[in-house]
């Protein structure tokens, strides 16, 4: 597929290789409802980018490593650990960072807010080869929870809720697609159904535009799709030498703007999707 944007729409928006704090291997991204951009690193930390990209700033941290990464309507940032297998919560108030939950989940990848519900889900990724039940759900307030959803997933990854809040998209990177759960009225998870396949070749991340479109990013190649009911699927972009898009993991979306971190490198890219 010949990629919709030029590898010129996208630029490094904040170099962290020599700054400090130092912007290590990132793959968590969010953006903040005062337009910062926010990321997490391989040493743990829970970095603040300015909204021009200008400056960042240390927030807090595990001294784990940090994955993805989600704030809830307050300004509090939910974030994956993969070194103590459990997920953090950043409390905006206080500005202190604890351990909110953990419950038997293995590898705790990408956390999703479902505000509505009053809850948090989190995708658990288990190891390449080791299928099983791939998403947690947990009480906003409290942490309690547990398995969400009993199918069996091939290394559970992005997510994002579908518009309205009926369902939740999740990535299976070792399966190479993105899974549709519906979330009944009950709140429970309905029989999962693979809605995009063809994603080449280690999908990752996930975001949905205001129009309902799909983003998946790709660990590798660093590149990233497209995906609409309409449309179908298709390369939004791509990058050969790794560089500028350096195998981006997750992703995320201000207005005409996509944020993607970067595991390969010391930075945070942003793409101009007006373009397209």
């Amino acid at each position: 597929m010949t990629p919709l944007l030029p590898i010129s729409a996208a630029r490094v928006f904040c170099d962290g290789i020599f700054s400090e704090p130092r912007l290590a291997h990132p793959e968590g991204v969010a953006v903040h409802h005062d337009g910062s951009i926010w990321c997490g690193t391989e040493a743990g930390d829970l970095l603040r980018i300015a909204p021009d990209g200008a400056s960042l700033a240390r927030m807090a941290g595990t001294g784990g490593f940090l994955l993805g990464i989600a704030f809830d309507a307050g300004g509090n940032c939910f974030a994956c650990d993969l070194k103590h297998a459990a997920v953090f919560r950043y409390d905006a108030l206080h500005r202190s960072m604890e351990r909110f939950a953990a419950s038997g989940i293995r590898v705790p990848n990408y956390p999703v807010v479902d505000a509505a519900r009053g809850v948090l889900y989190v995708s658990d990724s288990r190891g390449a080869g080791n299928a099983g039940p791939g998403v947690y759900r947990f009480d906003l307030q409290t942490g309690a929870g547990g398995v969400w959803c009993e199918a069996p997933m091939q290394f559970a990854n992005g997510m994002a809720l579908a518009p309205g809040g009926g369902g939740l998209y999740v990535v299976e990177s070792d399966a190479a697609c993105v899974t549709y759960v519906p979330i009944l009225a009950d709140g429970s998870a309905g029989v999962p159904r693979v809605l995009i396949e063809g994603v080449r070749t280690v999908p990752d991340g996930l975001a949905v535009g205001p129009d309902g479109t799909i983003y998946i990013s790709c660990y590798e190649p660093s590149r990233i799709y497209r995906w609409s009911s309409a449309a179908g699927l298709a390369v939004l972009i791509e990058d050969p030498c790794a560089t500028i898009l350096a195998h981006p993991t997750n992703i995320a979306l201000k207005a005409d703007k996509m944020y993607t971190a970067n595991l390969g490198r010391w930075h945070i890219s942003e793409i101009d999707l007006s373009g397209i």
